[in-house]
């Protein structure tokens, strides 16, 4: 039983630091989203292009969650702000192509960053390979986790039965 008590309690700690770490990411994110005269959904926005790839608005609404409406003003603020840009697919003229700015973000938005990225690589570096390889196997799993949790809501699927897969690069 103890050792069932110590791992319990184990859990517990990586539970209690995983929602330490979103509430100050979030928080972190709302103020240099304000520095920088943006909303919390158009940073979002951004790490989704950044993560991605350039995307269609449609793509966008499918990883976002959000309605097509709410996507539109998002990417309207985001190409008023210089930060994307919306360019018809060379390949399919009805299709729209949403690209970050990388210079601009480079200039604007990453130096924001900048000493996050510093403490993270200190962190790390407390860390043999063995279990950076166990840290990077968790972090995979959570995720794939969230996403399989987010396609079983009902509200994800109807979205993706109505909107369909993506097209093929998008």
């Amino acid at each position: 039983m103890a050792k069932a008590k110590k791992r319990a309690k184990a859990a517990d700690v990586v539970m209690i630091g995983i929602r330490r770490l979103i509430a100050s990411a979030i928080l972190f994110n709302q103020q240099v989203a304000d520095r920088v005269g943006l909303g919390i959904s158009d940073g979002q926005f951004l790490t989704l292009l950044q993560q991605n790839g350039s995307l269609t608005p449609g793509r966008l609404a499918q990883l976002s969650g959000l309605s097509s409406g709410t996507v539109t003003g998002v990417l309207d603020r985001l190409e008023r702000s210089g930060f994307v840009r919306r360019e018809r697919d060379p390949n399919d003229r009805r299709r729209v192509i949403v690209s970050l700015d990388e210079e601009r973000i480079g200039r604007e938005i990453a130096p924001h960053y900048a000493g996050q990225a510093e403490q993270l690589a200190s962190v790390l570096e407390h860390y043999d390979v063995t279990e950076l390889a166990t840290i990077g196997d968790f972090l995979t799993r959570l995720v794939a986790a969230d996403e399989a949790r987010k396609d079983a809501e009902p509200d994800a699927r109807s979205k993706r039965d109505v909107a369909g897969p993506p097209p093929a690069g998008a």
